[in-house]
């Protein structure tokens, strides 16, 4: 999925869905640093993508809180 795909799906949903949406990632994103320390995770790209995903779900959750709706 292209980022501005996914920016237009994450902007459809409403502030709790984002919250379970950065949850999600959360869990994600530690469990590829564990995997990461062990010495399992072969596609090292994975924990930039999924840190990018938390940036930008976190900041469509300020602009949502703000009430601006800015693409």
């Amino acid at each position: 999925m292209k980022a501005s795909d996914y920016v237009k799906d994450l902007r459809g949903k409403s502030i709790d869905e984002l919250k379970t949406e950065l949850s999600a990632l959360r869990k994600e994103q530690f469990n590829l640093r564990m995997q990461q320390a062990v010495g399992q995770l072969n596609q090292s790209n994975l924990v930039r993508d999924v840190r990018k995903k938390i940036a930008r779900v976190k900041t469509i959750v300020q602009q949502q809180a703000k009430g601006g709706k800015a693409s």
